[in-house]
């Protein structure tokens, strides 16, 4: 009982204080973490303390949820009601995981799970699966929107490529007498935090249906071809950590994840239900698994089209600027280092013009010689390079005078490793620079990609984004 003892006096500091909530967070799992891994809690405590709750201890549903909270990396014990498919034994590469509760106002699943299929080529769809999770306790709506999905995608089902799934009302925690935080109406509470377990429940189910795990919401069109952008950019992250990868700006549409993490995600959501919106916990999960920063990438690869939210039947015709319809020329950007002796501004550094998401790189004024290069951590064959300096609001803060340049022969510097032989691709134009057929012109597989100030500028240097296509994977 010291722990949940320690729980309390912690929600009681927590409403009386001004500590931010992620600290808390912290603070609680690292303790939770710690007394159960460190073996000080005998088998007879662990049984009791997985049936003890903020609820009243009579509360099975709460019980039952809960029984392996002990074990974060352990599925949650849950008997799934198969309304449509069965798993194959094989696992696929991605797991598309939708959750649906009857609207008010409007549907859009059947939309979105087409949607999915159509934009997907015949050997994209035999790397993944669509799991539908059919959150609702009303159990003749789940039984008619059932028969029309099996209906309409009938020869999906039989491919093991579409499942359609729910977790037992009894499953539930309690959804009464919910924490009033930020001032939401008690309805909205039940809302948001039934929704954190409906995903928590979807997220428990897909752990090992595949390598990768997409979210998205049931209200959503996809790019086309978007599973071969996905996998370019996975295999450009290749060799560097991260927890999510965002595909779209927009509330839980795109965001990827390792299936080896969901049983984590899971129990972080039911034992938070409450507390925030599910976006919200979200980025508090991947801070605590020491992802600090947004890896968003662009294009959006997902766009939400539906009008009416599942709250209420409410208008919410949010739409995602940055998506576009046919995305798959993504760069690869293979895992490389960057190094420039252009003085950086502040936090802009050269990593950020080298990423896909949303940011740039920023130096003062360069002179004749100043360089910024990319080094590959294996040599590659690469077909196009495209590099664009400035930004919409700083306009004049573009490479004046520059060349491209690849190189090969690495040899180690006291600055690392640098090329030792460079051939010129191009000069920059207005700032910018772009070369199609670059393996056909070089005969040498590239180790090094270098930006070379050709003469002084008084302006300061935006480098807003490199973009590099390669032919095949990095060698070996």
């Amino acid at each position: 009982m010291l722990v949940w003892k320690s729980l309390d006096k912690m929600r009681c500091l927590r409403k009386r204080s001004t500590i931010p909530f992620l600290g808390f967070l912290i603070t609680f799992l690292l303790f939770l973490n710690l007394y159960i891994e460190d073996g000080y809690v005998l088998e007879g405590d662990k049984r009791q303390l997985r049936e003890t709750s903020v609820h009243p201890p009579s509360s099975e549903r709460y019980v039952h949820t809960f029984r392996d909270l002990s074990n974060f990396s352990g599925t949650i014990n849950v008997t799934y009601r198969y309304l449509a498919g069965t798993p194959l034994n094989r696992k696929k590469y991605l797991t598309i995981g939708l959750s649906s509760v009857k609207r008010k106002r409007g549907n859009y699943l059947l939309e979105t799970i087409k949607s999915i299929f159509d934009q997907s080529s015949y050997e994209e769809l035999k790397e993944i699966v669509v799991v539908v999770h059919l959150a609702d306790f009303d159990l003749v709506w789940c039984e008619n929107l059932v028969q029309e999905i099996t209906r309409k995608f009938a020869h999906h089902i039989i491919a093991g490529r579409l499942l359609v799934i729910q977790a037992p009302e009894e499953y539930y925690p309690s959804l009464d007498g919910l924490k009033r935080n930020y001032n939401d109406p008690e309805d909205r509470v039940r809302f948001r935090s039934k929704q954190n377990v409906d995903y928590a429940f979807l997220l428990n189910f897909c752990t090992n249906l595949s390598h990768f795990y997409m979210m998205l919401e049931d209200d959503v069109r996809c790019s086309r071809n978007f599973l071969t952008a996905l996998k370019k950019v996975i295999t450009s992250r290749e060799g560097s950590y991260w927890v999510m990868l965002e595909f779209s700006k927009l509330g839980y549409i795109g965001k990827l994840y390792h299936s080896r993490d969901l049983p984590r995600l899971a129990h972080f959501l039911l034992m938070f239900y409450q507390e925030m919106p599910c976006d919200w916990l979200l980025i508090h999960f991947r801070g605590l698994l020491a992802q600090k920063d947004v890896i968003r990438f662009k294009p959006s690869l997902f766009q939400h089209m539906g009008y009416y939210s599942s709250y209420k039947g409410a208008e919410n015709k949010l739409k995602d600027d940055d998506f576009e319809e046919d995305s798959i020329d993504i760069p690869d950007n293979p895992p490389a280092s960057l190094h420039t002796n252009i003085n950086v501004f502040e936090n802009y550094d050269a990593t950020k013009a080298y990423s896909t998401v949303d940011e740039y790189f920023w130096g003062k004024p360069p002179s004749t010689g100043d360089f910024f290069v990319i080094v590959f951590n294996k040599s590659t064959k690469i077909s196009k390079i495209k590099i664009a300096t400035g930004s919409d609001d700083r306009q004049n803060d573009i490479l004046h005078h520059g060349a491209l340049e690849v190189g090969e022969k690495l040899v180690g510097t006291k600055k690392g490793k640098q090329c030792s032989s460079y051939i010129t691709l191009g000069e920059f134009k207005n700032g910018n620079i772009e070369v199609q057929d670059v393996d056909h012109k070089i005969a040498f597989d590239i180790e090094c990609v270098r930006i070379v100030v050709t003469a002084s500028q008084k302006e300061w240097l935006i480098i807003r984004s490199i973009s590099l296509w390669t032919t095949q994977p990095p060698s070996q």
